[in-house]
């Protein structure tokens, strides 16, 4: 493939930067065909990839202590105010902050039942223009490429939906509780952190990690390949 590219540019050198891309492009969907696997078939192999990790994933992190039991993507008090949970815990409110701890894991644990078809949604509509650089980067390339381009618009609407599900388990109201308690005691500085906000970026960072371990299964393992067109794809040598 080098040779072919550098016979091409060697050949091509009076050609524009646009005509010289278009034919290396033409060329590339021509390797990739006598491969049998076009650049269509990639793309679309590698949202299907992710749509089955995605499901896979959130399945398994809303049951129950889908998140709580699992040291991977077990959401911890909020490190920011790290100082808050110390101080209660050397007053003896050790129950409180498990509790809290507990209820803010069971609200994403709720959340995630909702975030498959977010996320879903959100693959569906992604154009993969480096679709060849995905499939022959690492086990977790795709689901790098999901996390850096549609990261903003699944907070956006993942969001509420954890807002809603920490309401709905009560760690919303804990964590108020907590924190009116630890801003009584004497001398101690103030805090008011955005726990909705904090609980977003954990529970979507639970997710991406679970998506990325199913996908390095489907690239790894051809078991994993539940379909024709997953195996087509990911049976590719890179």
């Amino acid at each position: 493939m080098r040779l072919i590219h550098w016979i091409l540019l060697f050949t091509l050198s009076g050609c524009t930067t646009a005509q010289l891309n278009q034919t290396l492009g033409e060329v590339n969907k021509t390797l990739g065909g006598e491969q049998g696997l076009t650049t269509a078939e990639v793309a679309e192999g590698l949202k299907q990839a992710l749509i089955n990790g995605i499901s896979n994933g959130s399945d398994q992190a809303s049951q129950l202590d889908g998140y709580f039991k699992n040291p991977q993507i077990k959401i911890p008090f909020p490190p920011d105010v790290k100082k808050v949970e110390d101080k209660l815990r050397q007053i003896g409110l050790n129950n409180e902050v498990d509790r809290f701890i507990m209820t803010l894991n069971r609200g994403a644990e709720d959340a995630a039942k909702e975030a498959k078809p977010i996320f879903i949604a959100a693959i569906k509509q992604m154009t993969i223009q480096d679709a060849w650089a995905i499939l022959k980067g690492d086990n977790n390339a795709a689901t790098e490429y999901l996390r850096k381009t549609t990261s903003a618009q699944l907070r956006e609407k993942f969001q509420p939906v954890i807002a809603n599900s920490l309401d709905k388990v009560s760690a919303t109201k804990y964590y108020g509780d907590i924190v009116t308690t630890y801003n009584k005691v004497p001398f101690v500085e103030k805090v008011n952190p955005d726990l909705n906000d904090y609980a977003t970026t954990k529970a979507m960072d639970g997710l991406f990690l679970l998506i990325a371990g199913e996908e390095k299964k489907i690239r790894e393992d051809p078991g994993a390949r539940t379909t024709e067109l997953l195996k087509k794809v990911f049976g590719y040598k890179k």
